[in-house]
């Protein structure tokens, strides 16, 4: 069949015999992911590797091409994915993704035995495709001028890339371009609808049914369960209206694959991830209904594990899916969106290396001893740091660059083979690596049914990691190589249930977790919830204190009891910022611990200390006597050689406020005539006064004065009642005594009323 890239196919090869790099443009549907490689063949020495940026694509491909050619898989031309490589001696064109030609690297830097590399799709922007677009330039800079780069794409902006494959010593990079054979296209949006996005689908074929279906419908949905759920939403559809409904992902077996490709019978109904979108093109298609969703990679950010998360697709991606349904014939496509939504959507998507999480990038690098690279886009320092630093963390060797798992993974992988488990050690990874679910106990969910991905990643790590477990070592060993990959994930049961993070903060268990009888586990995953409370731990494992003794550091601080009101030294054995074990003892009476002593005095009442009257009697005659007192400099010394709050109580605070020639500027007592001491009573801004019995002061003929200053007398009645207040007390006794006397010796007769 005749396909839009033929034509081009003599311009790419004299484009490659005069320079080694080139940027080819073609649509979707074009033909030149199964067109280009093959022409290579012939004009290109050794072998040639297409990168694809999914096994689906890789494995499609190379069944396609091998057909074309008229030969089986694994002849001329082959595929390698993870963990599966179908090809021989003689194969020379190889489909893979793009881990697989970054880890070659650390067995073959100089890729001696490949004469073109081809980045196919390459606007996907992948994080390894970048990596292997970087160090397929320092393999060109570094001596292989012969060595040929083609970054193929349906819709790049191509000014970077030939700038960045042209910035090099083997020359300018030139670009074609292709323009596609596309047929009139009609687009239709959909209003908002509340309803489950299989039904939906249901109801849209069921629509395009009724109008008079005419070719094949592909349907995009974000991943698997989607899509079975979408199938069986259609289950009555398809019997009634004779459509083939099949599924097409990259779980599937290639015989369903190619059952979702190859023409058939009567119209199909295909529901596809995002594996349709680029890389290979399905004939028949004339409808296309998209959902405007895909799972795209991302890291978790508690494990750190990649993973699929559901989110809107970029305006690029949904002007890609529509095209494919005007190849053959005018066509149509159904968003089950607003057209306002498609205008608020980003042109494209952001490439992977300025979001994901760095590690395994890293760590490929320190594997091949790689310090500086030569980018098309830099990843940012902030997220190169945090990456060393874990790498740090978890003691990543370069050795264990080579296992096809995120760094955390091998890590576990490696450990639980050095303690004797290495088949319990494949569970766990192919577990984790899968995202499966269903338990929040790792060790029960390692013993629950799995899903065929999580089968097959575990018999794939197995052919890799033979050996029986030591069965000695029961769930420990695997318990520890868990802990070793995941150090920082550390937690511990508090009184009220909740977890202590060994990383700061808290956490929730699910209410029926296993475990609950261990103090310490491993938090593995846990859910952001910023509505609902605390975060919550959705998978765990249990783990024994003693495991983390090597790790733990001791610390001996002077600690506040609260309760117990006084300075306490602790002693606590610390993983991260998590306690494991605490002693507390009485703090020594040194220099910090009377500062922690006065610290807390300040922060209480100073009633607590001493009676506030008081104080406040004694400030008053200091300010009389023009004398500073500083209370918190007497409490800061007053809490020396002292540990808690009924140790200062006692320590006489207002005996040490005092100084000593107070009592002679500005006395607490005076003596009167009869030899009654009273008290003088102090007011800031005001004079002092004294106050008794008018009897009292029989015989003093003058007002009594400290410091110069006359006192206020306060002259009481029997009743203790004042009759007179005065600070002239001769002129009281001249003036007013005698008609005081006379109403006094009326009132109470049997006083003594002296003229």
């Amino acid at each position: 069949m005749k396909l839009p890239v033929d034509e081009l196919l003599p311009a790419i090869t004299a484009a490659l015999a005069r320079g080694p790099n080139l940027v080819i443009e073609a649509p979707p549907g074009a033909g030149k992911t199964t067109r280009v490689p093959p022409a290579l063949l012939s004009h290109v020495r050794g072998e040639i590797l297409v990168l694809e940026p999914r096994r689906l694509a890789a494995r499609m491909a190379a069944r396609r091409v091998a057909s074309e050619l008229g030969e089986s898989l694994g002849e001329t031309v082959g595929y390698q994915v993870r963990f599966e490589d179908i090809g021989g001696p003689r194969t020379r064109l190889r489909f893979v993704t793009e881990g697989v030609l970054t880890r070659r690297f650390l067995s073959d830097p100089s890729l001696e035995r490949v004469g073109a590399v081809i980045l196919d799709e390459f606007h996907e922007r992948h994080l390894e495709g970048d990596l292997a677009l970087a160090l397929l330039r320092r393999v060109q800079a570094e001596g292989r001028r012969d060595l040929k780069i083609i970054a193929m794409s349906a819709t790049l902006d191509a000014a970077p890339i030939a700038r960045f494959l042209g910035d090099c010593p083997v020359g300018d990079c030139p670009v074609l371009r292709t323009e596609g054979k596309l047929h009139a296209l009609s687009i239709e949006y959909t209003p908002h609808s509340g309803a489950a996005l299989e039904a939906q689908v249901a109801g849209t074929v069921e629509r395009l049914v009724k109008a008079g279906l005419t070719g094949d419908v592909l349907v995009f949905l974000p991943g698997a369960a989607e899509i079975r759920r979408a199938a069986d939403a259609l289950s009555r559809l398809k019997d009634r209206a004779g459509l083939l409904v099949l599924p097409l992902h990259g779980d599937l077996t290639p015989a369903e694959q190619d059952l979702a490709v190859s023409p058939a019978d009567r119209p199909k109904v295909i529901l596809s991830t995002n594996i349709a979108e680029s890389s290979l093109t399905i004939e028949g298609v004339t409808t296309v209904i998209d959902s405007g969703l895909a799972r795209v990679a991302a890291d978790s950010p508690w494990t750190g594990i990649p993973t699929l998360h559901a989110q809107r697709i970029s305006q690029a991606s949904a002007t890609q899916r529509a095209g494919r349904a005007a190849r053959t014939m005018p066509g149509r496509v159904i968003r089950l969106y607003t057209a306002e939504d498609f205008h608020r959507r980003p042109a494209a998507d952001t490439p992977e290396i300025a979001r994901r999480e760095l590690s395994q990038t890293v760590l490929m690098l320190r594997a091949m001893r790689i310090r500086d690279l030569h980018w098309l886009e830099p990843p940012p320092e902030a997220a190169l740091a945090a990456a060393e630093a874990l790498l740090d963390k978890l003691e990543i060797t370069p050795e264990m660059a080579d296992l096809p798992l995120p760094p955390r993974l091998a890590k576990l992988l490696h450990d639980a083979v050095r303690l004797g488990v290495p088949e319990k050690g494949c569970a766990v990874a192919a577990v984790l690596s899968s995202g499966e679910r269903g338990s929040s106990d790792l060790l029960t969910l390692v013993e629950s049914p799995w899903q065929p991905q999580t089968k097959r990643i575990f018999d794939q790590l197995r052919r890799r990691f033979r050996g029986r477990d030591d069965r000695k070592a029961g769930d420990t060993a695997i318990l520890q190589a868990v802990l070793a990959a995941f150090p920082d994930r550390v937690a511990r049961h508090r009184r009220d249930g909740d977890l202590l993070l060994s990383s700061g903060g808290s956490a929730r268990l699910p209410v029926r977790w296993k475990s609950r009888s261990h103090e310490f586990l491993i938090a593995i995953d846990v859910e952001e919830r910023r509505d609902r409370g605390l975060p919550l731990v959705r998978l765990a494992a249990p783990i024994e204190p003693e495991w983390l003794l090597e790790k733990s550091t001791e610390r001996t601080a002077l600690e506040w009891n609260r309760a117990a009101e006084r300075v306490e030294q602790v002693t606590a054995l610390l993983y991260d910022q998590l306690v494991i074990e605490e002693t507390r003892a009485p703090a020594p009476p040194a220099g910090d611990t009377a500062r922690l002593l006065a610290a807390k005095a300040r922060e209480v009442d100073i009633g607590r200390f001493l009676d506030r009257d008081e104080l406040e009697q004694t400030e008053a005659r200091a300010a009389f006597a023009g004398i500073n007192i500083n209370v918190s400099a007497a409490l800061d010394e007053l809490c020396q050689g002292r540990t808690s709050f009924a140790e200062l109580s006692s320590a006489g605070l207002l005996t040490a406020l005092t100084p000593p020639r107070l009592n002679q500027l500005a006395p607490e007592r005076i003596a009167l005539p009869g030899g009654r001491q009273v008290k003088v009573h102090y007011e800031r801004g005001k004079p002092p006064w004294i106050e008794s019995r008018l009897q009292d002061f029989m015989g003093m003929r003058e007002t009594p004065r400290i410091a110069g200053v006359p006192l206020v007398v306060h002259l009481l009645a029997p009743n203790r009642r004042p009759v007179q207040v005065t600070t002239d007390l001769a002129g009281f006794w001249q003036r007013l005594y005698p008609q005081v006397r006379r109403e006094l010796s009326r009132r109470y007769p049997k006083h003594h009323w002296p003229e």
